[in-house]
């Protein structure tokens, strides 16, 4: 379903974040302090306007309050960070995604009412350890509280050739499986209660990080 984004903040993340966006069909505006980053961006943004991020006039007159999913990609600048946040939840914004630069900005940012919190090193520093560790588990991303959803290799013979109903892994194991990649590289697809998994399918879990830890080592194990 389309919806309407903004990028505020046009560095590396940000930019990344613009290009992933307009590649998957959403229409973004693109916001940044720096007309040289703006002008970097304004072939690939549906719009790009150079605007200060702490300004809320400026962001009030671009009807920022209006939008569904604003990411907040200015982390250096802890300050600036913060008073974007601040503005985008008091004028509306339905959801705030922020890239914090460290634990303690990442806690402030959670006070302030983010919904969510990105640090982008530590997330990929972590699935490349646990994928380093356990090559099945391909990867693994925590998100905002106590969530995290993971991505693995099923190999025990004992969960694979059931389909879901008869797993009943969200009453069993507290998590849900929500998508399925067969072994041959065929398309993900959306996981059903009919769905049957099958050796080495590459399958997609959420849920509480203790339950999905839990249900790694279960659907791992060989």
């Amino acid at each position: 379903m389309k919806k309407n984004y903004a990028v505020i903040g046009l560095g590396r993340f940000g930019s990344n974040v613009l290009t992933t966006l307009i590649d998957h069909g959403q229409d973004v505006l693109a916001i940044d302090e720096k007309e040289s980053a703006v002008e970097q961006c304004r072939d690939i943004a549906t719009q790009a306007v150079v605007a200060d991020a702490q300004n809320e006039t400026a962001l009030r007159q671009l009807d920022i309050g209006s939008f569904d999913n604003v990411f907040i990609a200015i982390a250096t600048d802890i300050e600036a960070s913060v008073m974007a946040t601040m503005i985008c939840k008091e004028l509306g914004v339905k959801k705030v995604i922020c890239k914090a630069e460290n634990p303690r900005h990442a806690k402030v940012l959670k006070r302030l009412g983010a919904d969510e919190v990105i640090q982008p090193e530590r997330d990929m520093a972590r699935r490349i350890a646990l994928h380093t560790m356990d090559p099945k588990i391909i990867g693994d991303l925590k998100l905002s509280g106590t969530l995290s959803v993971a991505e693995l290799k099923l190999t025990n013979d004992d969960i694979a050739e059931k389909s879901l109903s008869e797993l009943d892994v969200t009453n069993k194991y507290g998590v849900t499986l929500i998508a399925v990649s067969r072994a041959d590289n065929s398309d993900t697809f959306v996981a059903k209660n009919d769905t049957v998994l099958h050796d080495n399918d590459i399958i997609t879990i959420i849920g509480n990080e203790e339950d999905v830890q839990a249900f790694e080592k279960l659907a791992t194990k060989e």
